[in-house]
């Protein structure tokens, strides 16, 4: 089956151009659809250097932008990557166009934890699912059902709900993951990213009211991925991102 990849980028020129080196020394062939929407940096020039396709957008959403590369890209397999998700090998995109040969799959995700397994509408998990941020999806059922582009986040769990629901299968397979790290985002970043998604799962039906006593429940109770609780309740970004949940939380 054909690949194309669709990068969406904003003023990530060098980001970018690691990526697109990654994606060349990849063994499966492909093409490359580089969506930019009013870069600064020389984003856009970066991806023609490459031999991309640009397209360029005004407004941005993010089903929006994937949209837009879907539909000028030709491949089967649609691969999403955001401009600083790095494949970790040049075998990776092989792999994700391979697990489509499964007439069964509708989309691909690499999670960085946990074990190999296939989410079906029955395990349906909103929080533990398919992401535009480095997955692939099917594009015939692109096609019946593109990336509500009215969502400011969330878009990607909103479109596996409706590909599980109609029969399909997400793989989910920690050979697939990527270098995708947000460890070093500002605090303003953080509060940002978490308030989005918090207000694109409200709008899906995937996000309980969530008020402050929630907010602080979860700052002291829930260690996360940190080696102990204090160390989770002293980490100023956590404390940003359960203050951007609850900000974009319904009450």
């Amino acid at each position: 089956m054909r690949t194309s990849v669709v990068i969406r980028v904003r003023d990530e020129a060098r980001a970018l151009a690691e990526l697109l080196r990654r994606l060349g020394a990849q063994t499966a062939p492909h093409e490359v659809v580089v969506v930019d929407s009013g870069s600064a940096d020389g984003s856009d020039a970066v991806a023609e250097q490459a031999g991309a396709r640009v397209v360029r957008v005004a407004r941005f959403t993010f089903g929006g932008a994937l949209n837009d590369g879907t539909a000028v890209a030709s491949g089967d397999v649609v691969v999403a990557l955001s401009a600083h998700a790095l494949p970790r090998d040049d075998g990776w995109l092989a792999r994700m166009a391979a697990a489509f040969e499964d007439p069964a799959i509708a989309c691909v995700f690499g999670p960085e934890r946990g074990g190999r397994r296939r989410q079906d509408a029955a395990t349906f998990d909103p929080r533990a699912t398919y992401s535009n941020g480095a997955g692939a999806f099917r594009r015939t059922l692109w096609e019946r059902h593109p990336f509500r582009e009215d969502l400011p986040a969330c878009e990607d769990v909103e479109w596996a709900r409706w590909a599980l629901s109609h029969g399909g299968v997400c793989l989910l397979d920690p050979a697939l993951a990527v270098a995708h790290d947000h460890a070093r985002d500002s605090l303003r970043a953080c509060f940002v990213r978490y308030r989005r998604e918090a207000r694109g799962y409200a709008l899906i039906g995937e996000q309980p009211p969530y008020g402050a006593r929630d907010a602080v429940r979860e700052w002291w109770t829930d260690q996360g991925w940190h080696r102990s609780p204090a160390r989770a309740r002293l980490d100023p970004r956590r404390v940003a991102r359960l203050a951007g949940k609850w900000a974009g939380s319904p009450r």
